[in-house]
């Protein structure tokens, strides 16, 4: 087993531990050192995902949640790069309009889901519509458990489909949080990514994560289990997260298509018929 499949084991969520776990953790891996096993991570994965592409079968999709500033952004572009952009998808998920608001919570992520043999990343994930809506008063406990059965229901229904979900978690701790949100106020070209709801997340750190590991511990399934990465390291949490990918691809075991050749390689020499 490699490495890092090996340190993964250690990310599956449990839920008497849950995101109490160290943010911070390394595993004893310099950043050069996650950087060198990456490039060889994105090698095979290039390969994986080609796979997936040619058997225009079975789909992956990936769900990226975590707190303001965890890299939600950073990963997608370190990890999959290189991979077909024909192949891949990122969908990205903000704030829902009162549109959207006023549809059933789960449309806008249907609407968003891969064809056959495609990757696809939801930038958000569906759990946003239970734990920030029930924060911010849209919904009450009770539509919270309704939100939970639909969810729960939903990945099953993606498991019929023939599209494998990932789930993933970038876990950061407060105190790195602020340092990127303060990196970001000091950098001319980071301003844009800057809301005043980054100001409200960071203040009220430990309410969300609160609030976020309950949803979690409710929607970790055998079948679907969340994969809490920690992400205080950036190097680190872009290993783990390509080979999480790797890993979930590599699952699949698929092998390349073996059709009927249309040609020989005798016809390659014949003479041009006549056309018409």
């Amino acid at each position: 087993m490699r490495l890092a499949d090996t340190l993964l084991q250690e990310c599956i969520y449990h839920a008497s531990t849950g995101l109490a776990l160290d943010p911070a953790r390394d595993f004893g891996l310099a950043s050069y050192e996650c950087d060198a096993r990456l490039k060889a991570v994105r090698s095979g994965l290039d390969r994986q995902q080609q796979l997936l592409w040619a058997n225009d079968g079975p789909a992956l999709l990936i769900w990226i949640q975590g707190p303001d500033c965890s890299g939600k952004d950073g990963v997608i572009r370190n990890s999959l790069r290189g991979l077909n952009p024909q192949g891949v998808r990122v969908s990205d998920f903000p704030k829902p309009t009162e549109l959207q608001r006023r549809e059933n919570f789960l449309d806008r992520y249907r609407q968003q889901l891969p064809a056959p043999g495609m990757l696809t990343v939801f930038n958000r994930t569906p759990y946003e519509s239970l734990v920030s809506d029930l924060a911010d008063g849209y919904i009450d406990d009770s539509q919270a458990a309704g939100r939970l059965k639909q969810l729960l229901e939903f990945e099953t229904q993606l498991a019929e489909q023939n599209i494998h979900l990932l789930k993933v978690y970038l876990h950061i701790s407060k105190d790195e949080q602020k340092n990127r949100l303060k990196q970001r106020l000091v950098n001319p070209e980071k301003h844009w990514k800057l809301s005043i709801a980054d100001l409200t997340g960071h203040q009220c750190f430990e309410a969300t994560q609160a609030n976020w590991n309950h949803a979690l511990s409710q929607s970790n399934t055998v079948s679907h289990p969340w994969h809490i990465l920690p992400a205080n390291h950036k190097p680190l949490r872009n290993l783990l997260f390509c080979s999480l990918v790797a890993q979930k691809l590599e699952s699949l075991n698929l092998q390349w298509p073996q059709p009927e050749l249309p040609f020989s390689l005798n016809d390659l020499d014949k003479p041009c018929l006549p056309l018409g």
